[in-house]
């Protein structure tokens, strides 16, 4: 009898293949043996377990559930199938604390999923990311980039690299920051090379303006920040730093108060945060100096227009995704 013809010598070639990691292997020969004979418990049972591994979930549960049907009493897919459902349970609870801002209960039910089995990397390693975007959410930067690190150094991605790059930018490591893009771009596969030159001279232009005015960081904000939450921050710090409401110390409020409304003006217009974002200059007589800026605008009316949700200012018809 050929290999084909004999289940028992295709499953023994099915469990050497899972055995190496072989994956695909197995389900493609435990499929031949489903195919001639549908039920063939242990079958169903690794196939199950291979599509586990490879982090496909839906078909795992099938497979497990189709050799309980026909014993629902099988030991092997009893336990494959508690054990998937243990870590999908914590997954969508994860992701739904994540949704509601619940970033710490997120950041729990995502370690629970991926504690049933840390050695299960094709759901630890993308799980692992959703964590660091927790972190990254609480502004827990060095813990996010304690968790990235061991993701790049399990094995380098261009996703990996990228988020840790947006880390080190948000924690202003804008040198590191620059290095793991750069790295990224050296790995990157032909087809995503023009998307990571573009992520090194994005790194470049925030190295740059770090040694300058700054604007996310004088609106305390993380460059990849949405709309809302630079409002939100710009109506904070310009209450927190409104000459009228610091008279001890009126020339650094008034600086201050000056800054903050210039950042605002220029994160909060579509077009103008692009130019800086690029590196450009943003106003036209911008120059050598920093005094531009005083005859752009009165940052007191500017305050008071924004305070009043009005000002007819195009800015607040861009809406961030």
């Amino acid at each position: 009898a050929t290999l084909g013809d004999t289940p028992d010598l295709l499953y023994m070639k099915s469990q050497a293949e899972y055995n190496v990691g072989d994956y695909y292997g197995t389900i493609s020969d435990t499929g031949k043996i489903l195919k001639s004979y549908p039920q063939h418990l242990e079958a169903y049972q690794l196939r199950g377990e291979a599509y586990f591994r490879l982090n496909e979930m839906d078909m795992a549960q099938k497979h497990f559930r189709e050799g309980l049907k026909l014993d629902p009493e099988h030991g092997g897919c009893k336990e494959g199938h508690r054990l998937l459902k243990k870590v999908t349970k914590n997954d969508k609870r994860g992701d739904a604390a994540f949704e509601k801002g619940e970033y710490k209960s997120a950041i729990d039910f995502w370690w629970g999923a991926m504690n049933v089995d840390i050695d299960h990397l094709a759901f630890v390693r993308p799980t692992l990311l959703k964590v660091v975007r927790a972190h990254m959410a609480l502004k827990e930067y060095t813990k996010a980039e304690e968790e990235c690190m061991k993701h790049v150094n399990n094995q380098e991605s261009v996703e990996g690299l990228h988020l840790l790059g947006e880390v080190q930018s948000s924690a202003e490591k804008y040198k590191e920051a620059l290095r793991s893009y750069q790295r990224a771009l050296d790995i990157a596969p032909d087809d995503q090379k023009q998307h990571c030159k573009r992520k090194v001279e994005e790194a470049q232009v925030a190295l740059k303006q770090s040694t300058e005015k700054n604007y996310y960081k004088i609106l305390s904000v993380p460059r990849n920040a949405k709309l809302k939450e630079i409002k939100k921050s710009y109506r904070e710090l310009a209450l927190q730093w409104h000459p009228d409401k610091n008279t001890d110390d009126t020339e650094k409020a008034e600086q201050m108060f000056q800054d903050i409304s210039e950042a605002y003006e220029v994160l909060s217009d579509k077009e103008l945060r692009e130019k800086y974002d690029r590196g450009e200059p943003v106003f036209e007589n911008q120059g050598g100096g920093q005094q531009h800026q005083r005859h752009h605008m009165n940052p007191n009316m500017f305050f008071h227009q924004n305070f009043q949700g009005g000002g007819g200012q195009q800015r607040h018809h861009y809406r961030w995704g």
